[in-house]
């Protein structure tokens, strides 16, 4: 019979029920003839001896028959499940029946037995019974192990925590990798902690929010006076009384009542929330954790108290040298059987608040994502992306810290307050004199707390300000690259790190905890000449006052901890219970047989100024409704109420049907292509192939190497313009809505395009010809093929009608039509000529498309990561998935952290401060073993003047070298705290000031195959954990080690023979380590690694939050979320574990530490004195804790050091050219403004295809070129090429007789002008955004704007120039936006310009304002400008026609006309003739 192969090996069940159930039986069976023969004989008298055994036989013979019984009931009773064939086997039938008989037989040979003469018992029974005992074992321990393994882990293994072997030994022979993580427990899954957490969170808000309209009602006097404001300013508004006016108004109620007010309102302003909600939720939903680990730490800490007890009765025991020697050895075990038990109960404790802490973390997580989806505009204006990501990582980091610890609350107190009675028995009252310093201690470090905090929140409010401009910067790196811009914007976030810096510093706590002791012996031996300070008395106190050191350490960092928590708390309880976006804005009421949409006087969070104004609007099903109007008339604003996303103040929207939206500026997610589309919805080929060719994506499909499964980079990063808004346009199609809200998608694409995505998608007879579909365009050429036209203005509906009827009607409609559109005529006959037989339009858009050579092609190629990955996948992977992945997976370092990574910290540090600390350090270690050294031959004197007096010069020298070396100790601790935060400091302003460096230099290929995420979680998590998290762990480091050495030291010292346990423990304790580190190393990768996955995701919905709320699609992103957060915690759990793991093995080692110091004690009792016993045993004691510490330190050192690791990689990526190099340009270059391409070739990367094949042109001075060409033809990479942000593979660029490529890319930047295709702006003020260097006057700023058309709207302005502009410029239309743009430009007076596309956005008519101002503005400079619209390049003086990266054709657009080529035949897509030109 072969064992069965679980790990733990066990009988097979069928022998377990019958050989070893016969064997004993049949045993029986064969002696029982043998006394059945002696019931013949004569009856003897009962006796209890006799009755006992019979009446448990009977009760045997019971249970056999009960067993059939239920075998029976099984098989053929009432309950059985009518479908189920299967019935026992017949072995449950035979196995009672044959036991029952046997238990007959068992009680007739014990009647024989008794009959028998002198017989007291009988040797076949003995056997009997121990055969059936010992073969029921196996089945009983079956029994036994199936019940365990039920209840998951094994009790011992459960306390151990052996269960994780598996993981640790896997991560010590290999690094882990997430693929190797456990799944989680339904329990630790972010879906039902976030489940319980809402369940209480609702409610406890709930009655928040109650709390705070009682509190709002009981102060009427602000209420009304602020209502009254708030009404007068918007009626103000109305009425257009401007806001200087009111602000007048509101200043004359005097100066006085302001400054009484403004503290009022900072308190106020800090309130006006519904408040104190969080925690008492975090208390309902985890209670029963919270309670469990209670009950852990209350018999831990109870335990705690047993050890010093134990100390003083060995210490007797040494003494009194006529004592049994086993006395000893029971104290010896009892110590370490006390050490053990706490141990365990320690560690279940702290694996329950951990993972407490990670679920509070998860909850918080959960919840903020959650409530992003749903938060109103204004809750969301008033925090940045980069705040709100704050929420999630730091806020939420710091309850779980504290959840950690929680406890401690309520334990310090009990330990101190035990200690202290303790100590009482042992002193008497001198202990008051310790606890009279203890309570000097508590009020310091209260306002050292206090003071941190403070700092604490300063801290906070710069790193959120640091992040943002660090976000906004990587956002917008291209136009800073561009523009040159980069040294002020590293300027302002140094300034900001400085003070940053500047408010780090980190408190050394107060080191009067060593003058307790002194206190407490001096006042002792002070009081009365009697007390004499004994080894008992001293150690046990040493003892006692070692466990007070803990509780009295940390409960003031707790209570510092706790009040930055109230910090985060706040921040928490703001935003969770922010307005949620009021879902009744847009009703859904089927009563409405149309459409309908009114709307009266709408204004919103996000456009101050375009309001909307008593708009009404009826929209019957399947109709075609285009908006016109100018820039800033509330086109956007519109699509925004019928979103929801707008107050309405009055009136209503009523929408039937589900909605889809594509934005103006499109959104794309870091997904592949395919489910850019989809979008959630499932994948159905035939829609998909009609969506994507209605779309006109069939020909990218065929460039990009992965087809539809192609990864698209964060905010679409690999796709152009177009494509972004193609693939927008593709998932509305695909969603297969009611109604389609168009927020302008054609403006980006080039003409040719928009006429087939008009056609196909939009149009009459496009995909969605019987959909509902509001269109905002700036297209006059589609107005003709819609059903309705929607005229807007100023946020007023001045008309509504068909086109036909608007033209008529000679209203301002058919003013703007007859300014910018072209005859009608022409329009007809272009159109006539379009619907010729011989150029189909599909053929020449795909044909075109299938030309698309854009750079874009080139992230075919799988990005190589900048810094080759560690981890390499196998050669053979399989090859057509090449090329898809544009992000790579972030690289891991992986194996154990370099030692060079630990002195390039120092390096920063600098040497002299590290050794200068180290020294510090060690020379306080030194002290402290000496003091107690002094202490341990002090007790001796108890001894030597036995029954004598004891001097009083000698009490005073002890007293007094006691204490000098406690002043020694404080001193050094304080000096070496001091040295190190400075140290620290400096550490940390180098190694941000180098990554803040070199990331500003990096080419820009590095930001396209790197999400920003994981750039900013370089700036964010990284340095926070330089900053502060090294530092302390550091220090710790430090001290315990010399703290492990001191005891080791110590215990030798004392008792000689421990040398020799000394080296199998280190042994032992040092692969527990190696194991442990390599694990608990790489989960902590793990961790850091699947955690911005979590941001990044974050931050792209809120980015997409329009889109996201429009389709719906909340629930799915909550769903993602949560299988995000879940793919973190699976790396948490197991580093929790895998810290308690360790904890458990090393106490262990600490308490064979504790016992062997007892036992050698014991042993050589007779040549010591009890003062050295005492001193070796209570360090040991110690020692548990410090060997514990030593690891974890030794750990988390290793862990945030990988920080260092990780800010460094991004400091050593390679550079782009040098700024400025020696050979500087002439002052006044380019004077001339000619430019020479010279056989111009260039790829984005080595090992690539040529995007530019070769390009030769001359372009004289003051010469006006348009550039044309299908999407992706090379237009935009020319522009990249000019300014150096790809450079040359072969050929030059030469500006004015200058090879560009020879001098720095500053001089060539600072020297170009550039109008981009996205107006990006910056948080900040205006002036900032047009002027970071400051170089220009305000003459010049209010000039450039006149000239721009924004002069004004920016006097308008309250604040003029030094309006802010939101992240991302948000509070400016996209028109105002590209307005700025072209302010920048003006004011850099630059003798070449390039225009990359910069009309696409805006309406015709502040087209035409632009087209203007850049005629006469810019008639002395060179100027190339990109063209989507043609019309925009008509009066170039040559155009070049580019196509896959080679010019097919350059000459004056007449000349173009003429030779019917390239150009003429876009030129007739776009309805254009030479007979327009001439008109031009």
């Amino acid at each position: 019979v072969k064992l069965n192969t679980f790990e733990d090996p066990d009988f097979p069940v069928c022998l377990e029920q019958t050989v070893l159930v016969w064997i004993p039986l049949g045993f029986l069976w064969l002696c029982a003839p043998w006394h059945l023969l002696s019931l013949l004989t004569l009856l003897v008298s009962l006796t209890c001896l006799y009755l006992s055994p019979q009446l448990v036989v009977s009760l045997l013979f019971l249970t056999a028959i009960a067993g059939l019984a239920v075998t029976l009931g099984e098989d053929y009773g009432p309950n059985k499940d009518p479908s189920s064939t299967t019935k026992h086997p017949g072995v449950y039938y035979a196995n009672p029946v044959l036991y029952a008989v046997t238990w007959i037989l068992v009680l007739l040979c014990q009647e024989g037995v008794r009959r028998r003469e002198r017989a007291v018992d009988s040797s076949t029974l003995f056997l009997f019974w121990s055969v059936l005992v010992l073969c029921d074992i196996f089945p009983f321990q079956t029994l036994l192990r199936e019940a365990l393994r039920q209840a998951g882990a094994a009790f011992l293994s459960r306390i151990t925590f052996n269960w994780l072997n598996s993981m640790v030994t896997k991560g010590y022979k290999r690094p882990l990798v997430q693929e190797d993580m456990w799944d989680l427990n339904e329990a630790e899954s972010t879906a039902y902690i976030n489940q319980h957490f809402q369940h209480f969170m609702q409610s406890e808000l709930g009655a928040a929010r109650v709390r705070f309209q009682a509190q709002l009602k009981k102060k009427p006097g602000d209420k009304a006076q602020e209502e009254a404001f708030q009404n007068g300013l918007s009626n103000g508004l109305g009425k257009g009384i401007s806001q200087d006016v009111l602000m007048m108004v509101r200043e004359e109620k005097g100066k006085k009542e302001e400054e009484k007010k403004k503290k009022k309102d900072k308190k106020k302003e800090e309130e006006n929330y519904p408040n104190s909600w969080l925690i008492t939720t975090i208390y309902k939903t985890f209670k029963w954790i919270l309670i469990e680990s209670a009950l852990f730490k209350l018999l831990q800490d109870l335990l705690a108290f047993a050890s010093p007890q134990l100390l003083k009765l060995m210490v007797s025991f040494i003494q009194d040298k006529s004592r049994y020697a086993w006395e000893g050895y029971l104290y010896a075990v009892l110590l370490l059987a006390v050490a053990l038990l706490q141990s365990l109960f320690l560690q279940q404790y702290f694996q329950r608040c951990f993972v407490l802490g990670m679920k509070v973390r998860t909850a918080i997580m959960a919840a903020v994502y959650k409530k992003a989806l749903v938060v109103s505009n204004d809750t969301r204006k008033e925090s940045t992306v980069g705040e709100t990501v704050n929420l999630m990582s730091a806020d939420a980091q710091r309850f779980n810290e504290v959840t950690n610890f929680i406890h401690l609350l309520w334990s310090c107190p009990l330990q101190i307050i035990l200690a202290i009675v303790f100590l009482w028995l042992e002193l008497g009252p001198s202990v008051l004199a310790g606890l009279a310093v203890m309570v000097l201690m508590v009020p310091i470090n209260g306002l050292l707390a206090t003071k941190a905090r403070n700092i604490q929140v300063k801290i906070m409010k710069f790193k959120d300000k640091r992040l943002k401009i660090m976000n906004e910067v990587l956002n917008g790196i291209k136009i800073l690259k561009l523009y040159a811009w980069e040294p002020s914007f590293q300027a302002q976030v140094e300034s900001i790190r400085g003070q940053e810096l500047n408010s780090l510093h980190f408190f050394p706590s107060c080191c009067l905890f060593l003058q307790v002791s002194l206190a407490t012996f001096a006042v002792f031996v002070g009081v009365s000449s009697e007390n004499v300070l004994t080894a008992e008395k001293a150690f046990t106190s040493i003892s006692l006052f070692n466990i007070l050191r803990f509780p009295l350490a940390m409960l003031p960092m707790l209570i510092a901890a706790i009040v930055q928590t109230t910090v985060s708390k706040r921040r928490l309880e703001k935003f969770l219970g922010g307005e949620d976006l009021d879902s009744g804005i847009v009703q859904h009421d089927s009563s409405f047989s149309t459409f309908i949409i009114r709307i009266h006087s709408c204004s919103s969070a996000q456009w101050q100024f375009p309001l909307l104004k008593d708009v009404s609007l009826d929209i019957k099903p399947g109709r075609l409704v285009a908006v016109v109007g100018a820039v800033g008339s509330g086109k956007s604003s519109l699509m925004s109420a019928l979103l929801g996303e707008m107050h309405s103040t009055k009136g209503f929207i009523n929408i039937q049907g589900s909605l889809a939206f594509v934005p103006q500026q499109a959104w794309i997610q870091n997904a592949t292509l395919r489910d850019n589309i989809l979008f959630g919805s499932p994948h159905e080929e035939r829609r998909f192939q009609e969506v994507i060719q209605a779309c006109a994506l069939g020909p990218d499909l065929e460039l990009l190497a992965g087809g539809d499964l192609t990864e698209i980079g964060e905010k679409g990063i690999n796709l152009s313009g177009g494509q972004k808004q193609r693939v927008s346009l593709a998932r509305a199609a695909y969603s297969q809505a009611d109604i389609y809200l168009l927020d302008d998608p054609l403006s980006a694409v080039d003409s040719h395009v928009g006429k087939h995505l008009f056609d196909k998608v939009i149009g009459p007879s496009g995909l969605l010809k019987d959909k509902t579909r509001i269109l905002v365009t700036h297209g006059v050429s589609f107005l003709p093929f819609v059903d309705e036209i929607v005229v807007l203005q100023d946020g007023v509906v001045t008309e509504i009608g068909s086109y036909n009827s608007l033209r008529a009607s000679r209203g301002a409609f058919s003013e703007f039509l007859d300014t910018y559109a072209k005859e009608q005529s022409n329009q007809t006959q272009s159109e006539s000529e379009d619907t010729q037989p011989d150029s189909p339009l599909e053929d020449t858009v795909s044909v075109t498309l299938k030309r698309e050579n854009s750079i874009r092609r080139s992230q075919r190629h799988r990005s190589k990561s900048l810094k080759n990955s560690s981890i390499r996948k196998p050669e053979n992977a399989d090859e057509s998935k090449k090329g898809q992945r544009l992000i790579e997976k972030e690289t891991m370092e992986t194996g154990q952290v370099k030692f060079s990574v630990f002195l390039q910290y120092l390096r920063a540090m600098g040497w002299g401060y590290a050794v200068t600390v180290f020294l510090l350090y060690f020379t306080q270690n030194v002290a402290f073993i000496g003091q107690n050294l002094w202490l341990s031959d002090w007790t001796n004197d108890a001894v030597e003047y036995y029954n004598r007096t004891y001097p009083s010069w000698k009490r005073d020298t002890r007293v007094g070298v006691f204490g000098a070396l406690g002043v020694v100790q404080g001193l050094f601790v304080f000096l070496g705290t001091l040295s190190l935060a400075n140290a620290s400091v400096a550490a940390s302003r180098i190694l941000h000031s180098r990554l803040l460096n070199n990331i500003l230099r990096v080419p820009m290929l590095f930001f396209d195959t790197t999400p920003i995420g994981r750039v900013v979680n370089r700036f964010a998590k990284d340095i926070f954990t330089v900053d502060e998290a090294i530092p302390q762990s550091f220090r710790s480091w430090v001290l315990c080690l010399l703290g492990v050495l001191g005891t080791l030291f110590v215990i030798c010292l004392a008792t000689p023979f421990f040398t020799i346990v000394i080296v199998p423990l280190a042994l032992v304790y040092y692969f527990v380590q190696r194991f442990y580190v390599a694990t608990s190393r790489q989960l902590r990768r793990l961790d850091s690694v699947s955690r911005s996955p979590i941001y990044s995701h974050f931050s792209e919905t809120v980015s997409g939050l329009s889109v996201i709320r429009a389709y719906g699609h909340q629930e799915r992103f909550l769903k993602h979320n949560e299988i995000t957060i879940d793919e973190n915690l699976k790396s948490v759990y197991p580093w929790i574990v895998s810290n308690r793991w360790l904890a458990i093995r090393l106490e262990f080692l600490g308490n064979l530490v504790v016992f062997f110091a007892a036992l050698f004690a014991v042993i050589s009792r007779d040549s010591l004195d009890s003062g050295l016993v005492g001193l070796s045993i209570s360090y040991a004691l110690n020692v548990t804790q410090t060997l514990n510490w030593l690891v974890r330190m030794t750990s988390e050192l290793e862990t945030n050091i990988v920080a260092v690791e990780r800010v460094s990689e991004y400091s050593e990526i390679e550079n782009e050219a040098q700024w400025v190099n020696n050979t500087r340009p002439p002052e006044k270059w380019p004077e001339e403004g000619r430019l020479q391409f010279k056989n111009y070739k260039v790829r984005y990367r080595p090992g690539l295809d040529l995007v530019l094949h070769g390009i030769t042109c001359d372009i004289g001075s003051t010469e006006k070129i348009g550039i044309v060409g299908r999407t992706g033809a090379g237009k935009s990479s020319l522009t990249n090429c000019l300014f150096r942000i790809i450079e040359a593979a072969e050929g030059h660029i030469l500006i004015d007789d200058i090879d560009i490529s020879t001098i720095g890319l500053h001089d060539l930047r600072n020297r170009l002008t550039i109008i981009p295709q996205d107006p990006v702006l910056f948080s900040g003020t205006l002036r900032m955004n047009l002027d970071p260097f400051d170089k220009f006057s305000d003459e010049d700023i209010w000039r450039v704007l006149e000239l721009s058309h924004l002069k004004d709207y920016v006097a308008g302005l309250q604040e003029g120039l030094q309006h802010e502009v939101a992240e991302g410029g948000e509070n400016l239309s996209v028109g105002q936006r590209q307005l700025l743009c072209l302010a920048r430009a003006l004011l850099r007076k630059s003798r070449i310009l390039i225009l990359d596309e910069a009309t696409a956005a805006v309406d015709l008519e502040t087209d035409n304002l632009i087209q203007n101002t850049i005629r006469k503005e810019f008639s002395h400079c060179t100027v190339l400008t990109i063209a989507h619209r043609l019309h925009s390049i008509m009066d170039s003086s040559r155009v070049m026609v580019l196509d896959a990266g080679k010019i097919v054709e350059i000459d004056s657009p007449s000349n173009l006309l003429k030779k019917q080529g390239h150009f003429y035949a876009m030129a007739k897509d776009a309805g254009i003739t030479i007979e327009d030109i001439t008109v031009l």
